[in-house]
């Protein structure tokens, strides 16, 4: 058998020792009595992080995202997105099932919206048009090859729906991403925004779980909207202790962030590929000779493992868990089929 490099998502990582250990030993209550110490601590070193007032311990990140958009919204409401939002392609149609909202995509193929993307879409003076209540941004940027949302362009889209009386979220499931490749504090990037959703799942390593940051009278309705959805759990404190460990990994995502950097160069020198020069730790590659399925399809074969994000687009994700030598044979497996 080849060796396994899974590329696919950051999301594929697993617990360490350490967090297994402080998994099995976490003081644990009834969280949903508020009881949960282990829990608390972890909401309140996040909420610490972000600069916001409170914080909530959700199963995932697509919850939280939900459960924002659920307090920041009436059903019948439109929803200002960026066309390359998570929210708008990976969250199965949950907004409109679950808050009752419509969706408005905007914006180009880097997921970072101008001013005008949202004030030209802006509705509700006429009893016919929907209500615009929320603007949704993401950092960094997933399909956009994990882009980093600009600071500066955050603040004049934060102003623009202010102008207009429009709360704002943020997915930053990948926030501390974003962080890492430009030194910028999460608390800066979050600043903005009414709320905050961050994954310790992805790059960090965690098992399980997301939180949901903001005002404390948001996250008071936030916490009914987990019960609604089912993510109101009892001695979570087993899972809050991974998530308490895997902050202390974001240092190291600058290691998964160059090693993305190195499989990029080794793609750019290869014929059979376009490249968009990563500033995280996403890849994204065009296939121009054969369709992505062909091209993963050969990559599995010698242990690489990667996902399709288009017809002739393929994603290499990195990670803690992609060693130096996991990253040499992918480079090596890049050379020997297609240099």
């Amino acid at each position: 058998m080849p060796e396994i490099v899974d590329l696919r998502s950051d999301t594929v990582t697993q617990p360490t020792p350490e967090m297994r250990r402080a998994m099995a030993e976490a003081e644990v209550g009834d969280d949903v009595f508020g009881e949960d110490p282990t829990v608390r601590k972890l909401e309140e070193r996040v909420a610490d992080i972000l600069g916001k007032k409170s914080a909530v311990f959700v199963p995932s990140g697509v919850m939280g995202n939900q459960i924002a958009l659920a307090v920041h919204t009436q059903p019948g409401d439109e929803v200002v997105v960026a066309e390359r939002s998570h929210i708008f392609h990976y969250e199965s149609g949950a907004p409109g099932q679950i808050s009752g909202v419509q969706l408005r995509p905007v914006g180009d193929e880097t997921g970072i919206l101008k001013p005008i993307d949202v004030e030209s879409v802006v509705r509700g003076a006429f009893d016919w048009e929907p209500r615009t209540s929320l603007v949704c941004l993401e950092n960094t940027v997933n399909k956009a090859g994990g882009l980093v949302y600009p600071l500066d362009d955050i603040r004049r889209v934060a102003e623009a729906a202010r102008a207009h009386e429009l709360a704002l979220h943020l997915d930053g499931a990948r926030l501390w991403n974003a962080t890492a490749a430009t030194g910028t504090p999460e608390s800066e990037f979050s600043a903005s925004f009414d709320t905050v959703n961050v994954c310790l799942s992805k790059g960090l390593g965690a098992p399980v779980g997301s939180v949901l940051a903001g005002s404390e009278a948001l996250i008071q309705e936030a916490r009914r909207m987990r019960k609604r959805l089912g993510g109101g759990m009892r001695q979570s404190g087993i899972l809050a202790a991974a998530g308490l460990l895997a902050l202390d990994h974001r240092e190291q995502l600058k290691a998964d962030h160059a090693r993305a950097k190195s499989f990029a160069d080794a793609l750019s020198r290869c014929a059979a590929f376009r490249v968009v020069p990563p500033e995280t730790n996403i890849v994204l590659f065009d296939t121009l000779d054969e369709d992505a399925s062909t091209v993963l399809e050969k990559l599995e074969e010698e242990g690489v493992r990667v996902v399709p994000f288009g017809p002739k687009t393929l994603r290499a994700t990195f990670h803690r868990d992609v060693t130096d030598d996991g990253l040499n044979h992918a480079i090596s497996t890049i050379r020997k089929l297609f240099g």
